[in-house]
């Protein structure tokens, strides 16, 4: 079988050379197509898919919501849709609604999955198609394979016959276009394909060897020292995670050793996610990244084997605080920038907070799932927990050319100078962090201090706007000059997670927020801002729509070179510091706005 060898990436950011990595991805498909089928499966695969229910249902309903776009076609197939684009079309090759109708598991659901399968074999199975990408073909080897005891019927061996040869063909392909995947998460899809493929079909091992070096090739690349990635997409890290850990172990279980510089970037990868994984088990929601299915982070680390916990410093550009049952983690970093990060979000200083099982504080999340305008939204500052000047991001988007298009969507202007120092003392943890992003147009720097009691039961806050320098001021005198009212407004947001229920209590200047668990939050200030209850969003993959939700906001108008506002946010004294939180999770169907 053909492999191909090491080469750098070449940047597709023009109109020919994305016309030429679509003619060689079709050509060597082609190519690949005329091989022989595989001999089956060297054993029985593990079922190591992790889809969500509730998607699942969604397309036995014929709800297909992919790329920020819904159609509602009960009857057609998948194949059938009038794709609205490309990004719609590609997101269907790459079979990951296959892990969801497994998840739902019932008859309906394993009859789409099999019509659907060998529809995309029958229509796309000889090298057509915009599935024929490396990184849309190793993710769609990765779930064919794990699926195969949802897909396949021993009564039926000429289908079995056609599923294996398709898989043949498919890893011939990656053998052949693995290199120009996109270096980062999509290039592991397509390696991490290849290896798991290769070894699970008889026949198929050639590649594997030369795949794994590869594979070790990119970990000392694409995943840094301490373990992160430049995305600082916490989910994505996780993806990347579970591929390393899949490949690592089906290269052990096959009698070969995984290569030492993949096994050290799931050690490191494996302190990044520990840092970084709330105290219900999800992951933080920063820069594109979603908590992640429920328990699939810790299954993901237990099977890893990897031991190590994390370390007092950041984690990935994020700091964290715990102590008793709850969970502080802090974006004390500048968000990535630049060409390619497309998912970068205005949230430095940001944070989230959850008390047991029960997130509380949160930022909107992740507009992708919803489109265009809903990414838009979910990426500006005023999206996070976290506080805004005049409407402004902390970071601003880049400026459209017709030499790089897609700088306008990415973030040009983002904080240059984040700080942050940590301390400890009996009263609990502390953070101090400070950002420097509204200094070009008001010349103000945002400080934010964070004091978590030992015993968890208590947040207390300050942040501060302060012009410090001569510069700083003349800076922030312009921009009171140009104010049409006195001061500059600016406030804090923290937006609150759907299951918890606020109330405003104007008299003594409190909210009081009840979550599911029976907890009860009372939110106060120093009395040195206007308080309110407001409506808010959450975003979240596996939804239809957005769901509403609630946030507190602290708005006040700066007429100073410093201007502070504490806050406390505290469990009510007769709350217990642990509850046997037996209650249900939320009904995520309720609560969507039109």
């Amino acid at each position: 079988m053909h492999i191909a060898r090491q080469s750098s990436p070449v940047p597709q950011t023009d109109f020919p050379s994305r016309c030429r990595t679509r003619f060689m991805n079709a050509w060597h498909a082609r190519i690949a197509c005329l091989g022989k089928a595989a001999g089956g499966f060297v054993a029985q695969p593990e079922l190591r898919a992790s889809g969500r229910v509730d998607r699942g249902s969604q397309l036995c309903a014929g709800k297909f919501l992919f790329a920020g776009h819904l159609i509602e076609a009960p009857e057609a197939s998948i194949w059938n849709l009038k794709f609205p684009n490309s990004a719609f079309e590609k997101e269907l090759h790459g079979f990951a609604w296959l892990d969801d109708l497994a998840a739902a598991g019932d008859e309906s659901a394993r009859n789409r999955a099999r019509a659907w399968t060998w529809g995309w074999i029958e229509r796309f199975g000889r090298g057509s198609g915009l599935g024929w990408t490396p990184e849309c073909a190793g993710r769609r080897a990765i779930r064919w394979i794990d699926n195969a005891a949802f897909l396949l019927n021993a009564h039926e061996p000429a289908l079995s016959e056609e599923y294996f040869r398709s898989l043949a063909h498919q890893t011939a392909f990656l053998a052949r276009r693995w290199p120009a995947a996109p270096q980062g998460l999509r290039r592991f899809e397509a390696l991490a394909g290849l290896v798991y493929a290769g070894l699970e079909l008889v026949g198929m091992d050639g590649p594997v060897e030369a795949a794994a070096a590869a594979l070790a090739q990119e970990c000392d690349s694409a995943v840094d020292k301490a373990g992160g990635i430049p995305s600082r997409n916490p989910e994505e890290l996780l993806e990347i995670f579970r591929l390393l850990t899949r490949a690592s172990s089906s290269l052990s279980q096959a009698g070969r050793i995984p290569p030492k510089s993949l096994r050290a970037a799931i050690e490191r990868i494996a302190r990044i996610l520990r840092a970084l994984r709330h105290s219900d088990g999800g992951l933080a929601r920063f820069h594109g990244g979603g908590r992640g299915i429920d328990g699939e982070l810790d299954r993901a680390l237990a099977v890893s084997g990897a031991r190590k916990q994390p370390g007092e410093g950041l984690a990935m550009g994020f700091a964290r605080l715990s102590a008793g049952p709850t969970s502080l983690i802090l974006d004390a970093a500048a968000p990535p920038v630049g060409a390619g990060r497309e998912n970068g979000h205005a949230s430095t200083l940001a944070f989230e907070l959850t008390s047991g099982r029960r997130p509380l504080i949160v930022n909107c999340g992740s507009g992708v799932p919803f489109g265009a305008n809903w990414i838009r939204a979910g990426r500006a500052t005023a999206s996070h927990s976290a506080l805004e000047i005049r409407g402004d991001s902390s970071s601003r988007f880049g400026r459209r050319s017709l030499i790089r298009p897609k700088l306008k969507d990415c973030l040009a202007d983002a904080p240059r100078d984040v700080r942050i120092k940590r301390s400890a003392d009996s009263d609990g943890p502390c953070l101090w962090a400070r950002h420097d992003g509204y200094r070009p147009a008001y010349g103000l720097a945002h400080e934010r201090v964070l004091e978590l009691s030992a015993d968890g039961r208590s947040l207390s806050g300050a942040d501060s706007i302060t012009a410090k320098s001569n510069e700083d001021r003349k800076a922030f005198d312009g921009a009171m000059d140009k104010a049409p009212l006195p001061g500059i407004p600016f406030c804090i947001r923290f937006h609150l997670h759907p299951g918890a229920d606020a109330e405003i209590d104007v008299t003594e200047g409190i909210v009081l927020i009840t979550l599911k668990s029976g907890e009860i939050w009372i939110f106060s200030h120093d009395g040195n801002a206007h308080l309110t209850l407001e409506p808010s969003i959450y975003m979240e993959i596996g939804q239809l729509k957005p769901r509403l939700a609630k946030q507190v906001i602290l708005s006040r108008r700066a007429v100073a070179y410093e201007t502070s506002i504490r806050w406390t946010l505290a469990k009510a004294r007769k709350t217990p510091t642990y509850l046997r939180d037996f209650e249900p999770d939320d009904d995520q169907t309720e609560k969507e706005p039109s």
